[in-house]
């Protein structure tokens, strides 16, 4: 298949506004529209087609799992991150030890907080490898960082957790779309599907590694996680699905429909493709700020947050540019449909001029 080049995809988009805010929320392309207007019009004319199809549910499976470098049988579909992440705490014993990146995203973190028989326990994301210890049970940490787009050491992180014999858990959902991202080495991988992989709410991925499939207790199990679920409507289940499809949610059909087209896009493209694209437009942006007297969180990734300027975003947004204030800072995210233009004009507007 011939790749595209990113800055061929821009008409696949039709937002308004200079929309610098993917790690917020991503922007449907408009392919992905016309399947969510296609399958709400059949629900609303009650025909069969209505309903969803798990046929394109099944293509996101696989489709995502490509992207991550994992088999298909490892991923699990759902709809939000938490409730993964929520799966995963439910399953340690009590007692067990969890370390987690200070101000890592609540999403990351409450589901093992709220249980009062784990230890949660948190250190700097720079120095959480060698917070790991002989009782930590499970790391959890982002791939890159919400709130200023600092990148994790996942190799260190997880050495440290083998050497230690604990689990770790990864949440890529502001790294799978951009970075190229590699699934396979952890036991557990959350990713929200509404950001740089151009879905909407609704979609979210659990990838679990076969050697930790039966650590995990499906206690959502509804029939859509059985091994058969057409014959297993009713009644107590036979048999659970193989793989990590026993951990699927029923899934939001607008949802999934729509995330179909938006990762053969990304296919299309390649995400190597797109991680030169993104961080080429921050690293212009780092450069302007730089010039203008601003010195944003250091890093590499597509995710720029600057401290002191959150007061700015209202009225960015009031001159068409959508950022997001995020801990006091500043955050501008750069994704395929942006441009040096869309860069320029916020540096502009920050400097003053319209």
């Amino acid at each position: 298949m011939d790749l595209l080049a990113p800055e061929t995809v821009r008409d696949e988009f039709a937002h308004s506004l200079t929309y610098l805010n993917t790690a917020n929320y991503g922007t449907l392309p408009r392919a992905a529209v016309a399947e969510v207007r296609r399958l709400a019009e059949a629900a609303g004319s009650g025909l069969p087609q209505g309903f969803g199809d798990f046929g394109r549910v099944e293509q996101v499976r696989a489709s995502f799992a490509r992207l991550v470098g994992v088999p298909a049988d490892r991923v699990a579909v759902g709809s939000a991150v938490s409730t993964h992440v929520g799966l995963i705490s439910a399953s340690l014993p009590a007692g067990s030890e969890v370390l987690c990146p200070e101000g890592e995203f609540a999403s990351v973190i409450n589901p093992f907080v709220v249980r009062d028989d784990l230890k949660v326990r948190f250190a700097p994301l720079e120095s959480l490898a060698e917070a790991v210890g002989p009782d930590t049970a499970l790391v959890a940490l982002s791939a890159v960082q919400s709130a200023d787009g600092r990148t994790a050491d996942l190799a260190a992180v997880r050495a440290a957790t083998t050497a230690h014999g604990a689990r770790m858990l990864v949440d890529a959902s502001q790294a799978a779309g951009w970075l190229p991202f590699d699934a396979s080495p952890y036991d557990y991988t959350v990713t929200a599907g509404y950001k740089w992989l151009l879905a909407s709410r609704g979609v979210s991925y659990l990838t679990v590694s076969e050697e930790a499939q039966d650590a995990v207790t499906p206690v959502h199990a509804g029939w859509v996680a059985l091994a058969d679920m057409w014959d297993a409507i009713y009644g107590p289940l036979r048999e659970l699905a193989p793989g990590a499809r026993r951990f699927d949610e029923s899934p939001a059909f607008l949802a999934y429909h729509a995330a179909e087209p938006s990762l053969a896009l990304l296919e299309r493209i390649g995400i190597d493709a797109v991680h030169a694209h993104d961080t080429a437009l921050a690293a212009h942006y780092r450069a302007g700020l730089a010039r203008l007297g601003h010195e944003p969180v250091p890093g590499r990734s597509p995710i720029v947050s600057v401290p002191g300027l959150a007061g700015r975003q209202g009225a960015l947004l009031a001159a068409g540019i959508s950022t997001s204030a995020r801990a006091g800072t500043l955050r501008a995210s750069f994704h395929l449909y942006n441009t040096e233009a869309d860069v320029d004009r916020l540096l502009n507007l920050l400097e003053g001029r319209s």
